[in-house]
């Protein structure tokens, strides 16, 4: 079983879409979680974020949780949306240093390594922003079950 966990900054716009696309894809030997590095626990996910998996039938029923101790512990690999995210896990949590990635960085993105945060655009950028992380989340599947 793998457990995969994203990070975002407060868990209801990056992170929670991208847990409910993998969750929708239901592959064998997954299990995921998200969480913010800032979140407020018990948010919903943003009304975009919502209508956007709506739109591509996808369920998912979110609410938002601060990334703790149980959850790095939990998790065999941590995605995290930007690469502030990850050195944030890194300063509070070093002993992460071999399983926390950005999202972009463990599909293989060299270059711009951040997934950009739509919190407070128009549906036209969370819609966006899906499609990238739909794309990064099939290759971050395909290269974990490749390693296995």
């Amino acid at each position: 079983m793998q457990r995969i966990l994203f990070v975002c900054t407060g868990n209801t716009c990056r992170s929670p879409m991208a847990e409910a696309i993998l969750k929708n894809k239901k592959i064998d030997g997954f299990e995921v979680k998200s969480a913010g590095i800032y979140a407020a626990t018990g948010s919903e996910a943003s009304a975009h974020a919502k209508k956007v998996l709506d739109d591509h039938q996808i369920e998912h029923d979110h609410s938002s949780t601060m990334l703790d101790t149980e959850a790095v512990r939990w998790a065999d690999v941590i995605l995290t949306m930007t690469a502030s995210h990850k050195y944030a896990i890194l300063q509070q949590y070093p002993e992460t240093s071999d399983k926390v990635f950005t999202l972009k960085e463990f599909t293989g993105e060299e270059f711009y390594v951040d997934v950009v945060d739509p919190f407070g655009g128009s549906l036209a950028i969370y819609q966006e922003t899906y499609q990238e992380l739909d794309q990064l989340i099939t290759k971050a599947i395909e290269k974990i079950q490749s390693s296995q």
